[in-house]
């Protein structure tokens, strides 16, 4: 049936259906081949430039690692001679915690458990982030059980020496 209408047309009309038929195969390849692959090809510079500036920022940071470290190592020093339990027990008492601590007690050789109650929760992690930056102590467990009062929390903290 699409064989004999062809036929009747006439060449010329023959000629512009193709000629069409050929614009419109174009226009369709470009929609749903040429133009997405395009667009991603964009997106995709995008995301590699991005990937290449944070890894250019990853490496900066690398190199000033070391000496963040050394920093934070470098607080020992820092002590005046006072042990992890001395120094526990003196920046908990004055980090306005609210009140000393209930219990300070070693737990091993370079670890020591402190226990807080109704302290201020945002002052008890100032606290903890201090001895990290300051003294190079980590705090290798937290545990925080809420109470009545805004913020308040009871808490206890293992500390350890690097």
């Amino acid at each position: 049936m699409i064989s004999a209408r062809w036929q009747a047309l006439s060449p010329r009309d023959q000629r512009m259906l193709g000629g069409g038929a050929v614009v419109v195969a174009l226009l369709l390849g470009w929609a749903f081949v040429w133009h997405p692959l395009a667009l991603s090809r964009e997106r995709l510079e995008r995301e590699i430039a991005d990937g290449r500036s944070s890894l250019a920022w990853m490496r900066a940071a690398q190199a000033e690692a070391p000496g963040l470290a050394a920093h934070g190592a470098r607080g020992a020093v820092d002590r005046q001679g006072k042990s992890l339990l001395a120094l526990a027990d003196v920046t908990a008492r004055g980090a306005s915690l609210g009140s000393a601590p209930a219990r300070v007690e070693p737990t091993g050789p370079r670890s020591v458990r402190v226990s807080l109650e109704r302290v201020n929760f945002d002052a008890l992690v100032g606290w903890v982030e201090t001895l990290a930056r300051d003294y190079g102590v980590q705090a290798s467990d937290l545990s925080v059980d809420r109470v009545e009062g805004l913020g308040l929390v009871n808490a206890r903290v293992t500390l350890e020496d690097p």
